[in-house]
């Protein structure tokens, strides 16, 4: 028998995307709360999440989205990742406020302690992309229109970690072909 790398690795993505989401889901937690989200689009997803991209793009003028909308094209697989809104009672004062009562009063802010519990699911997360030479990129873009589109109910800071096997990662060294990126600017932004 003989396998040809190619025709498996799709499989062997969906594989390592699995184990991702393996990995935000045991990812330590400020105070242990299990309030981490997590999701995997693909196939014709991917597609619908990179139109959506380009609409935002074009809706906001934030023109590196439309850069990332082209570039999920090349993933397999794209994790997302986000958190609920809990509050914790710690009276920390990591949000700006001084106490979680006085937050409340503003919804729209995040705690914090949600927000660095996604950061460290980020992590681990990409960590296990890593530990498979498997090319990732984390993207605020994706998160935020995945969010848009509701594809994470009740979460707020959603992260969308695209992934690829390639001779070389998709996701560095990435130029935009639209016409809206090169009308806004010749030179696309370092981020």
């Amino acid at each position: 028998m003989l396998i040809n790398e190619r025709d498996t690795r799709r499989e062997r993505l969906l594989q390592v995307a699995n184990e991702m989401m393996t990995a935000a889901r045991t990812a330590p937690k400020g105070k242990g709360f299990d309030i981490i989200e997590v999701a995997l689009v693909a196939d014709e997803t991917i597609e619908e999440l990179s139109k959506a991209m380009l609409e935002y793009s074009q809706k906001t003028g934030m023109k590196f989205i439309t850069r990332d909308a082209e570039n999920i094209l090349q993933a397999e697989a794209i994790m997302l990742v986000g958190t609920a809104q809990k509050m914790h009672s710690l009276n920390c004062g990591y949000c700006g406020f001084a106490t979680c009562t006085e937050k409340n009063e503003f919804p729209e802010v995040p705690c914090a302690i949600n927000t660095v519990d996604v950061g460290i699911a980020i992590g681990s997360a990409c960590s296990v992309a890593t530990d498979h030479r498997v090319d990732s990129r984390v993207m605020f873009s994706v998160g935020r229109v995945a969010q848009e589109l509701g594809m994470m109910p009740g979460c707020s800071s959603v992260y969308g970690i695209p992934i690829s096997c390639s001779s070389k990662s998709p996701f560095f060294d990435r130029i935009s072909k639209s016409p809206f990126f090169d009308r806004i600017s010749k030179t696309p932004p370092v981020l």
